[in-house]
């Protein structure tokens, strides 16, 4: 698969994060080599990498590069270290919780090896980022695969921002049942909502299903309610950042329109959610925390100033769709009605 295999997000080569910036699609296919934790929370926290399961395996990577020079000689000190590294790491961004998901599982690892030396732990924890990583890609094929029984050739999809390849280990959430009817030889053709003020549906989603050829067509986020009048969507899918114990969804901003959209035309709204998007701790979406980003991101666009000078502005990165809008939540154990989502991780 194109994507998956030739513009992979994150991978770990010789003693280095490589990270591929998302920032400079399509245009412009650039890696940067990371080598401290600094750098990794910079790059998670300028969107260089994005989408929540590659949020949480930059961070696993970051934190053992944090680590990596800790001169602890016990496991107390060694503790320390890691504590504060991850306390660092976790205040890039504050919506995605596989990004904290990562961090606690970097740590319960240290903390099940506690009797063995600053050394072995050092890579015990490059050892968990590493199957952090390779978890990811098999969990997106197999989320993918539950989707597809939603699905039938033939269909128009809609999606918002960018569930895909790019976003995870390969494959995507919302995109890997796309891939997967590529490669059955099925013809979805896909809308992708430009995702606005970033746009990455545009530079990404539809960059990377192209790539694959796929069959995608580019259009506005004020254009979906119509193309869904035209009859030309038969369901959306969608990924989150996170979802709360009662089913609502973190996503990226537009994603809540999109849903009541769907229901006010009758067209099934899909979450596709990795087990480490589930925050059974969160009681309702009032309770997750939704990151506002520089106001510049929609006053000067893409580098271009486009609205006056000193203007206020709101800009939340997420919005919550409640529980009553979303037609099924699809992980890679099975496919859950919202209020079920807790049964997803028993």
């Amino acid at each position: 698969m194109t994507t998956s295999t030739q513009l992979t997000p994150v991978k770990w080569e010789g003693d280095a994060l490589i990270l591929l910036d998302q920032t400079k699609l399509p245009v412009e296919t650039i890696y940067l080599e990371l080598t401290t934790s600094e750098e990794v929370w910079a790059s998670i926290r300028h969107l260089q990498v994005r989408g929540a399961p590659a949020i949480g395996m930059a961070a696993a990577y970051g934190l053992y590069l944090g680590i990596r020079n800790s001169e602890a000689t016990t496991f107390e000190a060694f503790w320390s270290d890691v504590s504060k590294q991850a306390e660092y790491l976790g205040s890039s961004r504050p919506t995605a919780v596989n990004l904290f998901w990562a961090i606690d599982r970097i740590k319960a690892r240290v903390q099940q090896n506690a009797d063995k030396s600053v050394a072995e732990l050092k890579a015990a924890v490059l050892d968990e980022a590493l199957a952090i990583q390779k978890e990811d890609a098999e969990v997106c094929r197999t989320i993918g695969e539950h989707l597809l029984t939603l699905l039938e050739d033939g269909m128009g999809i809609l999606t918002h921002c960018n569930p895909g390849a790019l976003a995870t280990a390969a494959y995507g959430t919302a995109t890997a049942p796309l891939y997967l009817a590529k490669e059955r030889g099925w013809d979805l053709k896909v809308y992708a909502d430009e995702t606005r003020p970033v746009l990455q549906g545009a530079r990404l989603t539809a960059f990377e299903l192209q790539q694959a050829g796929i069959d995608v067509t580019l259009i506005c986020d004020n254009m979906a309610a119509m193309v869904m009048s035209q009859g030309k969507v038969q369901a959306v899918i969608v990924g989150t950042d996170r979802v709360a114990a009662n089913g609502d969804v973190a996503n990226k901003i537009g994603t809540y329109g999109v849903a009541v959209l769907a229901k006010a035309h009758g067209i099934p709204f899909y979450v596709a959610a990795p087990l480490s998007s589930i925050d059974l701790e969160t009681p309702t979406g009032a309770d997750i925390p939704i990151e506002e980003r520089p106001g510049e991101e929609i006053t000067h666009g893409l580098g271009k100033q486009v609205a006056p000078d000193d203007i206020k502005v709101y800009n939340p990165a997420f919005d919550v769709t409640p529980a009553p809008y979303i037609t099924a939540i699809v992980t890679e154990t099975g496919i859950y009605k919202p209020e079920e989502i807790g049964k997803s991780k028993s």
